[in-house]
């Protein structure tokens, strides 16, 4: 039998507003840690290691917002799986055009690979068995077929959607009978005893050309508009950054609603619409209560992370990021520290975090947006403490990297060297400074900060000055292809 190649597409897009306050808008869940050493976009990469069958996989193609792009290229490569390419949305548009893009780009010089849609944000804890599914699937993708995985339900769920399957064909998948939202207790309880019922896991399969050819008929203004964008795209450094103007024209929609749901009807097409059933510890990990569900309890139901300590309570959930967490008497309750805020919820009211995120935003709070310490292409920062006209930070550059050259309008900065050498730049002239060593960057000055050694170089910068916003430089060079421009971060 003939190799297939095998392109995962790793949509990479959520906010994941209801894992808040350890998820944020430019550091969002799929970028953490939360159930092992890996992060959840890791763990989807490393999804298919040693996947054994016809099919050769590709190294995969992301799609993902602008504002992560480094640290998702970072943590690619540090798992060992860089991306073949990393396509940037300027705005969400939701899966359908995140796909086509992803099409597009892989159907370019005449190529074909199927493609495994993967959200970069879920868990699946027997990569054995997703692996067999994905095997289970690949004939009837092969053949045609837009492929969706079932996840065999385990209990009467009423926060997923469901699909109901159909007669089994020779390969080992199913007809799609129909897509079903969300339904009540009654309804979820007959889907489970009927055993015709899948979750609706958001995982795919088909071939590139497939996708646009059903793109093409049932909505052809999202695909023209994909087309334009893709086309009118710009090389940033190891980035596709898709263009702006024409995306914005893009309809925005689901794979579900835009191509899969609409399948059965257009049999003129002739591609099928098939379902796999998978039993693999699937879990989209939605909120907090969705994590508790798959974290390691011990006796009493109490799952913990960090450094935590627990004393009569029972059924919850403490998560620590930089200090003692500590909960007596809790019952059914979450815990979630980290350095800049604190969440406490009743465990059962886990899903309206996403309104104390919404109350963020609507007073304009960058709490729901960042976190405390902010990563950069060069390395990050950590914001330790601020008032009135000053505001002091950690800074870490990672070997052989610089920030940009650049100046400020409103403030001055002091920087002090804690361990490693830091090289910097002051007008005309440049300078080694050494562990205890520091220096003045006087406000309107030309500067830039690098790290010429093997080590990360540490310093404390302390700013000084009428405002202290990170929007507040102007960029005259950059490695990373920030500059000349006037924008936030360093």
């Amino acid at each position: 039998m003939e190799i297939s190649s095998l392109l995962p597409v790793i949509l990479s897009g959520g906010s994941g507003t209801r894992l808040w306050p350890l998820s944020r808008e430019t550091y969002p869940k799929q970028l953490l840690a939360l159930t092992g050493p890996h992060t959840m976009l890791q763990q989807t990469a490393l999804r298919l290691e040693g996947l054994a069958g016809n099919a050769k996989v590709l190294d995969p193609c992301v799609v993902c917002n602008a504002e992560y792009r480094f640290i998702t290229a970072e943590q690619l490569q540090a798992a060992g799986k860089p991306a073949s390419s990393i396509l940037l949305e300027p705005f969400g548009r939701n899966t359908a055009p995140a796909l086509t893009l992803a099409a597009l780009h892989a159907h370019a010089g005449g190529q074909d690979p199927l493609l495994l849609v993967m959200p970069a944000d879920h868990v699946i804890a027997r990569q054995d068995a997703f692996q067999a599914a994905v095997r289970q699937g690949i004939p009837a993708a092969r053949g045609g077929a837009m492929v969706t995985f079932g996840i065999v339900p385990e209990r009467a769920e009423t926060g997923y959607g469901y699909l109901r399957r159909g007669a089994a064909a020779p390969d080992g998948s199913y007809a799609l009978d129909r897509f079903v939202e969300k339904p009540d207790a009654e309804h979820a309880r007959r889907y489970l005893d009927s055993g015709d019922y899948l979750w609706n896991s958001g995982l795919f399969m088909m071939h590139a050309s497939v996708w646009l050819a059903a793109i093409a008929h049932f909505d052809p203004a999202m695909l023209a508009a994909c087309t334009a964008a893709l086309q009118a795209a710009r090389a940033d450094v190891d980035f596709i950054r898709i263009d702006t103007a024409a995306f914005e024209a893009c309809p925005s929609d689901s794979i579900d609603y835009a191509v899969m749901e609409k399948l059965a009807a257009a049999p003129q097409l002739g591609i099928a619409a098939r379902v796999v059933p998978m039993e693999a510890g699937w879990s989209d990990v939605g909120a907090w209560d969705a994590l508790w569900d798959i974290l390691d309890k011990d006796e009493a139901g109490n799952a913990a992370c960090g450094e935590t300590l627990l004393e009569r309570s029972a059924n919850s959930l403490l998560f620590a990021s930089s200090r003692l967490v500590a909960g007596v008497g809790l019952d059914n309750i979450v815990v979630v520290e980290t350095p800049d805020a604190v969440l406490v919820a009743a465990k059962d009211c886990a899903q309206d975090v996403k309104k104390i995120v919404a109350r963020l935003k609507a007073e304009g709070r960058t709490l729901a947006d960042t976190h405390r310490k902010v990563n950069r292409p060069w390395g990050w920062y950590d914001s330790i403490d601020g008032g009135d006209r000053f505001q002091v930070k950690r800074i870490v550059v990672k070997p052989g990297a610089s920030l940009s050259l650049q100046m400020h309008h409103h403030r001055a900065e002091h920087w002090i060297v804690v361990r490693g050498t830091a090289e910097v730049t002051h007008g005309d002239k440049v300078m080694l400074l050494s562990e205890n060593e520091s220096t003045y960057i006087p406000l309107g000055h030309v500067h830039r900060l690098a790290n010429p050694g093997k080590v990360p170089l540490e310093i404390i910068e302390v700013q000084s000055g009428s405002y202290l916003g990170e929007d507040d430089i102007v960029r005259f060079e950059d490695t990373y292809g920030r500059a000349p421009a006037a924008q936030p971060g360093a």
